[in-house]
């Protein structure tokens, strides 16, 4: 796992290559298996694969967000608001679930932030998204997994240069390392 979280890099440039059904249904079952607060399951996913609409995520945030276009796919991670007031937490935890199962697959993957940002439309990117895809009240956009094989190479991240300073023991300013 450690070696996994190490490789993992966001990546913005995609190779023109679709993606199996099989990896999309992996990555979206390990959406489905993360944890959520008192079991309420507050999150929905939307699988999007229309280049139509993978261009018009392209002004989903100011600024506009270029890389989304070339995707090969997209999911959507929005929560209900009404179902628990954890939807934000259940949903962050379901999207870097996606994002690792991607990772294992060779799938490059970029979180796009969409709740509190505003779009380049004028409106806020939660409305704009919510918007495009018909997504009905009480249900809130977190963000967007954008989804590709990789036009880039990252390099992975060393366990040597970690911020052990951020890590405390047993109280704030007792540091571990």
């Amino acid at each position: 796992m450690l070696n996994l979280l190490q490789k993992r890099r966001s990546i913005r440039r995609y190779a023109d290559k679709m993606l199996k059904k099989e990896d999309l249904t992996a990555i979206l079952q390990a959406g489905l298996l993360a944890p959520t607060s008192c079991n309420k399951q507050s999150w929905e996913f939307i699988l999007v694969e229309d280049k139509e609409t993978l261009a018009a995520f392209g002004n989903c945030r100011e600024p506009k967000q270029a890389f989304l276009p070339q995707a090969a796919a997209a999911i959507v991670v929005l929560g209900d608001t009404a179902k628990s007031d954890a939807w934000v937490e259940d949903a962050s935890i379901a999207l870097a679930f996606m994002q690792l199962q991607a990772e294992s697959l060779g799938i490059g993957s970029c979180w796009v932030q969409i709740r509190n940002r505003q779009s380049n439309q004028n409106m806020s990117a939660n409305a704009y998204v919510s918007e495009l895809l018909s997504i009905p009240s009480p249900y809130e956009v977190l963000a967007i997994l954008s989804l590709g094989y990789p036009a880039e190479e990252r390099p992975a991240y060393s366990l040597d240069e970690l911020k052990y300073d951020k890590v405390h023991q047993e109280a704030f300013g007792k540091k571990m390392f």
